[in-house]
C-alpha cells in the first residue's frame, strides 16, 4: 500500500483536530452548574468513641448589632481582618457520640423553627449512616430554638426511643407558661420554640432534667454547668482512653471576634457578665489542657483546639482526615 501524500496527512490531522475541538466544546457547554453541597457530616475517633459532627445549616447574623460589651467599629475591624462582611454566615452544629454501648446526640439543630437555611440535621444524620430511632439519649446544652428545634418533626417525636436531658434551671425558665406570658415580644419566640420542642417529651415521660454536679451521664460523658448564656446552659465533657473533647454549646458565637476579645458578649445572653466569665474560664482551660473542643456555632465541623495568643486566643481547626 502506498503512503498517504503530504497534503492528505495534513488534511486528516486537521479534520481530527476539528472534531476533537468540537467534542470538547459541546461537552463543556452542556455541563450545568450543580450548586449542591456534599452531605454535612464529619467523623473522627476519640479513643474508643466515634464522634460524628452533624451540620444543621447556616444562618446569617448581623453581628455588629448583636455583639455587646464592644463597639461596632471594633467588631468591624475584626470582621474585616477575617474577610467577613456585615452578615456573617454562622454554622449550627450538633454532635453524635457512639460510645460502643450508647448512641448520644448533643443538641438537635433548629428543625423548622428558623427557616429554610437550617433544619438539615435529620437528613445529615441519615446520610452519616445512623437513624433517629437508634439514638438512646439526647443531651441539650440549652433550650434555644437552634438547639432544640430538631426534637420535633411534623409534630412527632424525632427521636422516639431517646431520653432528653437538659439543665433543670433551663427547664424551669424556658418551659414556664408564666415566663412566656410576661416575656417581651422579642423573647416570646424563644419560649415558644422551647416549649413546642420539649413539652411533647415531657408529656411522654421522656424528659429527665439535670441537676447539680452530674456524674457520668453515660460512661465517658458528663455535664458541666456553664450558666450565663441561659440559666441552665451546660457543656459536655467526653473522654475515652485519655483523649478529651469538650462540647461548648453556646459559650461563644463569633470566632473572628470572640477568640481575639473573649470579653465580647452577645445580646442572646440571659446573663452576659456570667457568660463572659464562663467563656474566659473555658478558653484558659482548653488552651492549657490542649484538648479538643467543639462549638455549636464555629465553622463546620466546629472541632479543633485553641492556643493563647497575646491577650486573646487563636482557633486551630482539626485537619480533615480519614477515620482511624
Amino acid at each position: 500500500m502506498t503512503q498517504p501524500t503530504h497534503w492528505l496527512r495534513r488534511g486528516i490531522a486537521a479534520l481530527a483536530s476539528s472534531v476533537l475541538m468540537l467534542s470538547f466544546t459541546a461537552v463543556h457547554a452542556a455541563a450545568p452548574q450543580i450548586k449542591t453541597q456534599a452531605p454535612g457530616f464529619y467523623r473522627m475517633m476519640l479513643g474508643d468513641f466515634e464522634v460524628t459532627a452533624l451540620f444543621d445549616g447556616t444562618i446569617d447574623l448581623e453581628v455588629k448589632k448583636l455583639l455587646t460589651n464592644t463597639t461596632q467599629a471594633q467588631v468591624g475591624k475584626l470582621l474585616d481582618r477575617s474577610f467577613k462582611k456585615e452578615l456573617v454566615p454562622t454554622s449550627v452544629n450538633s454532635y453524635l457520640i457512639n460510645t460502643g454501648s450508647k448512641l448520644v446526640l448533643i443538641d438537635t439543630g433548629a428543625g423548622s423553627l428558623f427557616g429554610p437555611t437550617l433544619g438539615n440535621l435529620r437528613n445529615n444524620l441519615l446520610a452519616s449512616g445512623y437513624k433517629p430511632e437508634q439514638v438512646d439519649d439526647v443531651f441539650i446544652t440549652h433550650m434555644h430554638g437552634d438547639h432544640v428545634g430538631g426534637l420535633i418533626v411534623d409534630g412527632k417525636l424525632a427521636f422516639p426511643n431517646a431520653t432528653i436531658h437538659a439543665g433543670q434551671e433551663d427547664a424551669d425558665f424556658w418551659l414556664s407558661k408564666a415566663n412566656l406570658e410576661k416575656a417581651t415580644p422579642e423573647m416570646k419566640g424563644f419560649f415558644q420554640g422551647a416549649q413546642a420542642s420539649l413539652n411533647p417529651y415531657v408529656e411522654a415521660g421522656k424528659f429527665k432534667p439535670l441537676t447539680g454536679a452530674a456524674a457520668d451521664l453515660v460512661p465517658g460523658i458528663k455535664a458541666v454547668a456553664a450558666h450565663g448564656h441561659t440559666p441552665g446552659h451546660n457543656t459536655y465533657v467526653v473522654e475515652s482512653k485519655g483523649q478529651k473533647l469538650v462540647l461548648w454549646g453556646d459559650l461563644m458565637h463569633v470566632a473572628s471576634v470572640q477568640f481575639v476579645q473573649p470579653q465580647v458578649t452577645i445580646s442572646f445572653d440571659v446573663d452576659s457578665k456570667t457568660a463572659a466569665a464562663e467563656r474566659k474560664k473555658a478558653y484558659a482551660d482548653a488552651a492549657k489542657g490542649r484538648y479538643l473542643v467543639a462549638g455549636a456555632h464555629l465553622p463546620f465541623p466546629g472541632l479543633g483546639r485553641i492556643r493563647a495568643e497575646g491577650s486573646g486566643y487563636a482557633w486551630v481547626p482539626v485537619d480533615y482526615q480519614q477515620v482511624r
